[in-house]
């Protein structure tokens, strides 16, 4: 498949104001927008922008393999210098605090492009790193990568072996009890920990060593910790001596798993860090640049790079089933025809993604028939439920022949991905084995995969609009909501920010699965989202609200931010104050050309640790919001 992704020409710079646009002309702007996005082949795709921890650890991989070029590294030196804080550090997300690793990985990264540690940006970032306990403080991943460069020793890291990829699916820790993104990385990993690969750098990094004490795991559990303190010391017993045969067959077993699972684009799951790890454990086996499936995998993240003035990044993964989904709902919402061509492309380009083979999911459903959407362009083995309810609410929406037996398959393989307690988690069932968190080696982002209130919502969502609100599946799914709304009547948002995104989740679904907006549920999420309104109208809610409470429902408003209330407040049958300012909010902060400006990252790929700016949903939300209050008002 051919991905050309659509660009905007128009700037945020233009001065033409917008605060005299009527609601409706606002939607319509952004319906027109939104249109003129859409690829020749049918699907919308933004940019997915993260950190540059990517573009530091593409380099990394790059100087290991022994293929990284003088353009290559210029260009992700700006890329990476552009987003340096004025304190010399590195963030998370935009205008977020500093984080400890990702200021080493780039700090890293500029030193291979020839970065002298004296420049003053290099200082203030060497003098931070060594404030906050320098390299030993860092996460197990940073490490990982030091270690595999000499910068750090092999034997101080926590042990992963590769035999656990021997592990049955019922025997606890196995590969199958960690979420799909962290067994994808997983697996490799344990190849190259075994091999423990040294591959000096052309420097040293003495100026980011500190003589402070490492941190302390978070969330710490007294028993638990010092279990698999424990055992960790064992496993690192069994490194010094493995038992040759049985070393070499798990190698082996692993280099099988990893290949059977790389995707026709080249990717791993579609997502970075199973993508390079893979790279780099064929590599140590011997799979020489030039093996199909090694120059596949390095082909492939061409696609993945993006080039522009600031320089040259690497998306961690990319949404066009997302995407499109979303802006075919945006669209119906703003008023387009279900018949309309551009709802007939995207819909013949969405059937045609439909994932019709067995994935990892099968190894807890195995008698499941497939079925579903993936969130990438190739990611057969990982689809979602998330996607494929959005797929199943989007295809429902509009008119395309083929439609309805891929609708139908669909939503026969979400409803058996249930989980035993009514909820729906993302990639899989049941993978809720916290033990996993508590894995010397598991400390950077989530590990499992457990129900959520937004997966949840936009599942018992589709399948109410599919006339099934008075199944027994989803009664329970609407128990499982009512049961995790938080004291203060919002949701937590797993795959959103955070609170606002849960709760505009979760309202719609609620009212659509025929929960009355008068009820006690509704009333207080309503509560809670005019409460949390700011004073210039929109809604936003930091980041940091993963970690600190006092951020909840707190932060700068953004279009998709205000959109997820306004959504939730709509479906509620709100229409006063707060919904007009709201709106006007929106009406008053579109661009000239019919989008919106959105610096801040409002998606979540691990609370807490990592984040991501879909650069649609600062258009495909603020649509929906809009067309679904012009609606309302011409109703």
């Amino acid at each position: 498949m051919t991905a050309t992704e659509p660009t905007e020409t128009a700037t945020a710079g233009t001065a033409e104001s917008t605060a005299a646009r009527t609601p409706a002309e606002a939607m319509a702007a952004a319906r027109d927008h939104l249109l003129g996005l859409q690829s020749p082949e049918g699907w919308w795709k933004g940019e997915l922008q993260t950190n540059v921890t990517m573009d530091a650890e593409d380099l990394l991989m790059r100087e290991f393999l022994g293929i990284r070029t003088a353009d290559d590294t210029r260009e992700a030196a700006r890329w990476i210098r552009s987003q340096q804080a004025p304190d010399g550090t590195w963030a998370n997300f935009h205008d977020g605090p500093p984080d400890l690793s990702t200021t080493v990985e780039a700090y890293v990264a500029l030193r291979l492009a020839g970065d002298e540690p004296d420049a003053p940006h290099m200082r203030r970032a060497a003098a931070f790193v060594r404030g906050e306990g320098g390299i030993p403080a860092t996460r197990v991943f940073t490490r990982f990568w030091l270690a595999m460069f000499g910068q750090w020793p092999w034997e101080r890291l926590p042990a992963l072996p590769p035999e656990m990829v021997f592990l049955p699916h019922w025997f606890p820790l196995n590969v199958y009890d960690f979420a799909c993104w962290a067994r994808q990385t997983i697996v490799p990993l344990t190849v190259v920990a075994a091999k423990r690969p040294v591959r000096p750098l052309p420097f040293e990094l003495e100026e980011l060593r500190s003589g402070r004490a490492v941190r302390r795991r978070r969330n710490a559990v007294p028993g638990w910790d010092e279990a698999f303190a424990a055992l960790d010391r064992v496993l690192r017993g069994y490194e010094r001596r493995p038992l040759r045969g049985l070393r070499t067959a798990a190698l082996r077993r692993a280099a099988e798993w990893i290949i059977a699972r790389q995707e026709p684009d080249g990717s791993w799951g579609g997502i970075q860090p199973p993508w390079v790890y893979s790279l780099l454990a064929l590599h140590l086996l011997g799979h020489g640049l030039d093996h199909p499936v090694v120059r596949r995998g390095l082909d492939g993240l061409e696609r993945f790079t993006v080039r522009d003035a600031k320089g040259r990044r690497l998306e961690a993964c990319q949404s066009p089933v997302w995407d499109t989904v979303l802006a075919m709902n945006a669209l119906v919402d703003a008023g387009l025809p279900a018949g309309h061509q551009a709802l007939e492309a995207a819909a013949e380009w969405v059937v045609g993604e439909e994932v019709q083979g067995p994935g990892d999911w099968s190894v807890r459903r195995p008698g499941l028939p497939p079925g579903g959407w993936a969130f990438e362009f190739d990611n057969d083995y990982y689809p979602d439920t998330d996607d494929t309810a959005e797929a199943v609410l989007a295809l429902t929406r509009v008119d395309h022949p083929k439609a309805e037996p891929a609708i139908e398959r669909g939503v026969r393989w979400m409803a058996g991905m249930v989980s035993k307690d009514g909820g729906f988690g993302a990639f899989d069932a049941d993978n809720t084995r916290a033990l996993c968190r508590r894995l010397p080696f598991c400390d950077f982002g989530e590990v499992i995969d457990p129900p959520s209130a937004d997966v949840t919502a936009h599942v018992v969502e589709a399948l109410s609009h599919r006339g099934m609100a008075d199944s027994t599946l989803v009664k329970r799914a609407v128990v499982w909501l009512l049961k995790a709304q938080e004291d203060d009547g919002s949701w937590f948002g797993r795959w959103g920010a955070n609170h606002v995104y849960g709760t505009g989740s979760v309202v719609p679904a609620l009212v659509a699965a025929g929960v009355r907006p008068e009820k006690p549920a509704i009333r207080r999420a309503v509560r809670w989202l005019e409460s949390h309104q700011r004073d210039d109208g929109g809604w936003g809610e930091d980041l940091r609200s993963y970690r600190d409470p006092e951020w909840v429902g707190h932060g700068v408003s953004t279009a998709s931010q205000t959109a997820w209330a306004l959504l939730a407040l709509l479906a509620a049958g709100e229409r006063g104050q707060a919904v007009e300012r709201g709106v006007r909010w929106l009406v008053e902060h579109q661009r000239p050309d019919g989008t919106w400006d959105e610096d801040h990252f409002t998606g979540t790929g691990f609370p807490g640790d990592f984040y991501i700016n879909y650069h649609l949903y600062r258009l495909v939300f603020p649509l929906s919001a809009l067309g679904r209050y012009v609606k309302e008002i011409d109703s």
